[in-house]
């Protein structure tokens, strides 16, 4: 029987992200001292550099771990409206694949979650077909023969997890005051609130059940069952249900008729999550979804879903309007009474709220109708981004919106690879 083994050890974790803890407040200090004396255009590119330094030193950390260091970097990466382009941009390579952990520890896993491997499965495929921040994927067989996928966490990912937190909470504060001056702790609440969340597989298998309930009459959208009596808190069993992966799907051999109908299920799936079940799937990674012939999409891993309150849903169903009836002198209100304000208390600026208007008007416009990924939309939103970061320094966010503006984002950017129109 294979010993149980932490995925890193817990010293060698803690010394890693305290010495990037120590390496990151340093500069920032630095980045401080610096700002003495020196004009305005100076201190904000000073701000910038320092910035894309402690990125490219995150990066390099976060990426070598796994547990909340990765999901956390993940997280962020994804956070495009709300960073400098060029931190986002290096952030995004988090999102790479992590690395496998062995089988026969894996199993260990599983026999300590639920008894006997033998007398649930027939068999577990060696090598796990997907490996993530928290845990891997094996395909398997039931005794009673039903193909099933079996998701598992790493050995004592929560304690590797209540240890990370509390590091990467310094080290993510220490960069959030580089480029704002609003409280920090909403924004790492609800970080933190979503990621213990997906330690509990006894939640993401009642969200799977219960969007099961709510997606039940659309048949394009595929959620596979769980399989209850397999299942426990740090183990997941659900049935395999298959589908092209997204390079295949996003591939040009697939023809544009599919891409499309793949895309506007995927358009339903995030805007009726929003706006009619306020129950939004809120990991966009496309490798979460897979593709069928006869344009079905499947969605896997729930872990981060996010439960929308209903005046935000609601004010962002008004700004879509706005952006879509060109009234656009009504955003700045529209998004003080989501939350989007100044720290002073001044409406958002108007003409940033204009700039970011005529890009998004190209998504939500029927005619002409739009092609994601054909046009420069995430470049003209980078520039807008690169062209006014240092105005959101005291702009006031409510927290809530963290999952869904990543979502959006995310889709943004999986139409994009699908090129649908």
């Amino acid at each position: 029987m294979a010993k149980k083994q932490p995925i890193t050890s817990a010293l060698h974790r803690s010394l890693k992200l305290g010495a990037l803890v120590g390496r990151v407040g340093t500069s920032v200090v630095g980045h401080r001292l610096l700002e003495l004396g020196h004009s305005e255009d100076s201190r904000r590119k000073q701000r910038a550099d320092t910035l894309v330094l402690n990125a490219r030193r995150v990066v390099k950390s976060l990426g070598e771990l796994k547990g909340a260091a990765m999901k956390v970097g993940q997280m962020l990466s994804l956070q495009e409206s709300m960073l400098p382009p060029e931190v986002a941009e290096i952030l995004s390579h988090l999102q790479q694949q992590a690395p496998k952990v062995p089988p026969e520890i894996m199993r260990y896993e599983v026999e300590g979650a639920l008894g006997s491997f033998d007398e649930i499965f027939e068999s577990m495929e060696a090598e796990a077909f997907a490996a993530a921040s928290i845990g891997q994927v094996h395909r398997a067989k039931l005794r009673d023969g039903r193909d099933v996928a079996v998701k598992i966490q790493y050995p004592l990912i929560d304690q590797i997890v209540a240890a990370d937190l509390k590091n990467l909470k310094v080290l993510v504060g220490a960069l959030w005051g580089l480029f704002s001056d609003i409280d920090f702790e909403p924004f790492w609440e609800e970080i933190r609130d979503r990621l213990v969340e997906e330690l509990d597989y006894r939640v993401e298998a009642r969200t799977m059940v219960r969007m099961s309930e709510l997606w039940v009459d659309t048949p394009e959208i595929i959620i596979p069952k769980v399989i209850p009596e397999a299942s426990a808190k740090n183990v997941l069993t659900m049935e395999f249900v298959g589908g092209l992966p997204p390079d295949e799907a996003c591939s040009l051999e697939c023809s544009q008729a599919q891409r499309d109908r793949w895309g506007q299920v995927m358009l339903d799936f995030l805007f009726r999550g929003l706006f009619e079940h306020r129950l939004l799937h809120a990991d966009p990674n496309l490798a979460n979804f897979a593709f069928r012939e006869d344009g079905a999409v499947v969605v896997y891993d729930f872990g981060c879903v996010k439960q929308v309150p209903e005046d935000l849903a609601e004010g962002y169903a008004a700004l879509m309007l706005a952006v879509l009836e060109d009234r656009w002198d009504e955003i700045p209100e529209t998004l003080r009474a989501i939350g989007f304000f100044k720290g002073d208390g001044d409406l958002f600026p108007a003409e940033i709220a204009e700039a970011y208007a005529e890009v998004l008007g190209r998504i939500v416009r029927k005619d002409p109708p739009y092609t994601f990924g054909a046009d420069d939309l995430g470049d003209a939103m980078m520039e807008i981004g690169l062209k006014y970061w240092s105005e959101f320094g005291d702009m006031s966010f409510p927290s809530d919106a963290v999952f869904v503006n990543r979502t959006f984002g995310g889709h943004v950017g999986n139409l994009g690879r699908l090129r649908a129109t």
